[in-house]
């Protein structure tokens, strides 16, 4: 029976032997010879260390997504971005066939790739790999190296890529399920990457640092701030119980400069009172600020300034990281050069506000306060549906609604709370479906929006949805009729 509690050795060893049969490369994995090999790691190719030095100096690092087929290819790429672009922190993106656990199709995905000369994956397959390819990524790069998916179940993944050496992994029960997978249960994900991160806390008990962090986006399109904080938040709680040290949240751009700087201060706050409030005390808590993960415009020039506000509002946010996005964003997979030059761009971004700071207002202090009271009544609301027990609380939350990601593909979540726009573009909640909030906080969204009605002339309607989601992509935040 799934419950928020520290999975005994013997019963994760069990488990261990399921999960290193399930594909021929997990044969060779051994997490002794793994911790041996990252004792060995130097400091500053180490995520954790380098994202907590980033935290006491108050530096902003920069991180591309990338991964492509062949392995030699792949390491191109990241010494490309690594001396190019700048990168102060690298990924390895995994394909989507090894999302899904395809290996067989990304086997195929791989031999086709090379008889094409080009990768025909939108990913690095690490699993077909095993630990002693994945290595061979890790000892040709100067800089950490994180993995990151979007798999619901990641054990064997993370088996490989960390015994292989990778000191970071992305992803967590929620949010690699919920906006990812259809038809996985939130039961399941949540055993699965209790495994995880169990197995991440079996590495911090024989002193090695593996930095793990929840991806905060979810579908990327018009999520409040409240449930992103919330569910990163409760799958923080989750991993430092199964032994987690180094944990980074991560918060989505919304658009509206006060609302984003707001939400990267309301992670930092509730963050450290929900896990003080359950005696975590040996913990490293960073953020991370994801570009716009919207339409991007097609004309190169236009989303070079999507990149820029990204990279500015970063910065003023405190994060101790970016998420860097391309110019090519519109177009597919973006080639070296553009992502290169995400980087770059943003670079000279940040170093022109490094030394400002312009967001210290009454506004900023309302919304920080508003994201805060919102998030309580998500997460307390979990505790009481699970008697206290999280886990347990997160999937009754989800079959209740009381958990809702807008426009996500499982059949697990509700999908019925409607977010849009105010005539500021922050982010407001027209429909709370069964969100828990209370009625002070829905007048506030109602009023907000009711603003923007009368502004636009036109009545509250779904429309106003639509428009919103594609306005960036159209040169816009919000989505004003003609």
């Amino acid at each position: 029976m799934l419950k928020n509690e520290k999975i005994e050795l013997k019963e994760f060893f069990e488990l261990r032997k399921e999960v290193l049969q399930t594909w021929p490369t997990g044969q060779d994995v051994s997490i002794e010879e793994g911790m041996k090999f990252h004792r060995t790691i130097p400091e500053e190719k180490r995520f954790a260390w380098v994202m907590k030095k980033a935290l006491q100096e108050g530096k902003l690092l920069l991180q591309p997504r990338a991964g492509v087929a062949l392995i030699d290819d792949h390491i191109k790429l990241l010494r490309y971005l690594e001396n190019e672009g700048q990168a102060d922190l690298l990924p390895t993106t995994i394909d989507a066939y090894t999302r899904q656990n395809r290996y067989q199709e990304a086997e195929k995905g791989i031999e086709k790739s090379r008889q094409a000369g080009t990768s025909l994956l939108n990913g690095f397959p690490a699993v077909n790999y095993g630990v002693t390819g994945c290595r061979r990524v890790v000892e040709s790069l100067s800089k950490p190296i994180q993995v990151r998916h979007g798999t619901p179940d990641a054990r064997l993944l993370a088996e490989i890529t960390l015994a292989a050496g990778f000191t970071s992994f992305e992803g967590g029960g929620i949010s690699y399920n919920i906006p990812y997978a259809k038809r996985v249960s939130v039961e399941k994900s949540i055993r699965d990457w209790q495994y995880v991160d169990r197995l991440v806390g079996l590495y911090e008990e024989n002193g090695v640092r593996i930095n793990r962090e929840p991806f905060g986006p979810l579908t990327g399109t018009l999520v409040p701030p409240c449930l992103s904080i919330a569910i990163g938040i409760i799958e923080g709680l989750l991993a430092l119980k199964q032994g987690v040290k180094s944990i980074t949240l991560g918060y989505g751009q919304g658009g509206n400069i006060i609302q984003d700087v707001a939400a990267i201060a309301a992670i930092n706050q509730l963050a450290e009172e929900y896990f003080r409030q359950e005696e975590f005390d040996d913990y490293e808590l960073t953020t991370v600020f994801h570009q716009w993960m919207g339409g991007f415009p097609e004309d190169e020039a236009k989303a070079f300034s999507v990149i820029a506000l990204g990279a500015m509002v970063a910065k003023f946010s405190g994060a101790e990281k970016v998420i860097v996005k391309s110019p090519h964003e519109a177009m597919g997979i973006p080639t070296k050069e553009a992502n290169a030059q995400g980087l770059r761009a943003s670079r000279q971004a940040i170093n022109m506000v490094e030394d400002q700071v312009i967001f210290d207002s009454e506004d900023l202090a309302e919304e920080v306060e508003l994201i805060k009271k919102e998030v309580h009544c998500l997460i307390d609301k979990t505790y009481e549906m699970g008697a206290g027990d999280l886990a347990l609380g997160t999937v009754a939350a989800f079959e209740a609604g009381v958990l809702d990601v807008p426009f996500a593909p499982s059949i697990y979540n509700h999908g019925k709370i409607i977010p849009m726009r105010d005539t500021e573009g922050f982010i407001r909640i027209f429909n709370k479906g069964n969100l828990p909030l209370t009625e002070e906080i829905m007048n506030y969204h109602h009023q907000r929006l009711m603003e923007r009605a009368r502004a636009e002339g036109r009545v509250i309607s779904f429309e106003m949805v639509t428009d919103d989601i594609y306005a960036i992509s159209k040169g816009k935040l919000v989505g004003r009729p003609k």
